[in-house]
């Protein structure tokens, strides 16, 4: 509660929960957890933020032999509510739910799609962010679905 009053009370503090909570499936808690526990959002690269939240893929290579890759590390509390945040915009974004069915329709696994989802999902709000812009389906639509792109419009 106290939380909440705060966000409230603080105008530009509301003015930036605004931003990840404009992105469908991100609701009130993800939106909260991602500014309390990634105050760098918006000033980092992708690759980073997802390295944050820990859905980084992380090599077990050695010499010649690959292994399996797995995410792991970052901040374990944010990158399990960014996990129910990806269970509900991989069904309720209409940007991200195309993104999942193609994951599904190309055969892989349930936990690798929404590990997929979580990753595309911090990218968007760390564009996003970075920005200072709400969510306009028509912009990542016209650029096929890419926070990457969102970069290079603004650019």
């Amino acid at each position: 509660m106290r939380i909440k009053q705060t966000m409230i009370s603080d105008d530009e503090l509301a003015t930036t929960a605004d931003i990840p909570r404009s992105v469908p499936g991100v609701g009130p808690l993800a939106s909260t957890m991602l500014i309390g526990e990634m105050p760098e959002r918006g000033q980092i690269t992708s690759e980073r933020a997802a390295a944050l939240t820990g859905l980084a893929s992380i090599s077990h290579d050695s010499g010649a032999m690959r292994g399996k890759r797995a995410i792991g590390s970052g901040r374990r509390l944010l990158r399990h509510v960014i996990f129910q945040a990806a269970l509900v915009a991989g069904r309720h974004n209409p940007v991200l739910k195309a993104f999942a069915d193609r994951l599904r329709a190309a055969g892989k696994p349930h936990k690798v799609v929404i590990t997929a989802v979580a990753r595309k999902l911090v990218t968007i709000v760390n564009a996003l962010c970075k920005f200072r812009q709400k969510w306009a389906t028509h912009q990542l639509e016209k650029y096929s679905c890419s926070a990457y792109a969102l970069n290079a419009h603004r650019s």
